[in-house]
């Protein structure tokens, strides 16, 4: 049996535990969070503590489910409790291995994670990063407990500001490409419930094609693009506006805060 602790009951804590307990993992599962209200909304069979060291004794991989800025008042607290036979998870944006070990003051075990927020409905891509002190065993079982909500791929220590664009923040950005399509919908006289539905299956379905059918993304987009036909009128409209270079200066910019945000 693994004892897995969370400091921070929130939403992503709650889901990760959630996915654990919902798959029937061997674990043992505690939280911990400075607001005791959240102990009431601990999934079923997660125990509440007290405090930082409790639920560090309790734990050998004690996940850091907080915001950035929340890190510099609790790795204090936490260097207390924590020995190198600890693993420290963090999954908080710009959050470095280096500024974990050096706070703590251990070579601590650390694995360094992006969840998104699709875990949330058991839809979760998640990258994770091994880190240098972190055995493969210990990674794996990291990586077993992210896979409960979703896929879980690895992604080199390096990159890892990097791939917050990709998977981290990218939900919202998809959000907003979903919400002029049903705001289109709208201004042209269509139920906005309507075209969320029809939109968000075309979404899924396309994911689905881009995972399973064994086609290129270029290949795609020419299956549907009939020649002289309603998908190229439109896809000439994204070309004329640079649509992937509008997208690549959002990733660019959400990189850039990781960087301002790292520690």
């Amino acid at each position: 049996m693994i004892k897995v602790g969370f400091i921070g009951a929130g939403n992503m804590g709650g889901a990760i535990m959630g996915g654990m307990i919902a798959k029937g993992m061997d674990a043992e599962v505690s939280a911990y969070d400075s607001d005791p209200s959240k102990a009431e909304l601990l999934p079923k069979g997660v125990s509440f503590k007290n405090s930082i060291g409790e639920l560090a004794a309790a734990s050998k991989y004690v996940f850091l489910a907080i915001k950035p800025q929340i890190f510099d008042a609790v790795m204090p607290e936490l260097a207390k409790y924590v020995t190198e036979d600890h693993v420290i998870v963090s999954i908080a944006a710009g959050i470095t291995e280096d500024y974990i070990i050096s706070s703590l003051g251990v070579n601590a075990h650390t694995v360094i994670v992006m969840p998104n927020t699709p875990f949330l409905l058991g839809e979760g891509a998640t990258a994770l990063a091994k880190g240098r002190f972190t055995s493969d065993e210990e990674f794996s079982t990291v990586r077993s407990i992210f896979e409960t909500g979703g896929i879980a791929e690895i992604v080199p220590m390096d990159k890892m500001k990097e791939i917050i664009a990709v998977n981290g923040s990218s939900p919202a950005f998809i959000y907003l490409f979903g919400k002029a399509f049903v705001d289109y919908a709208k201004d042209n006289g269509i139920d906005g419930d309507t075209a969320l539905r029809l939109f968000a299956k075309s979404l899924t379905g396309s994911a689905r094609m881009m995972t399973e059918s064994g086609r290129s993304l270029d290949e795609l987009i020419k299956m549907v693009s009939s020649p002289g036909g309603t998908t190229l009128a439109g896809l000439d409209g994204l070309y004329e506006g640079r649509l992937e270079d509008v997208v690549k200066d959002c990733c660019e910019r959400c990189t850039k805060r990781a960087y301002e945000l790292s520690k």
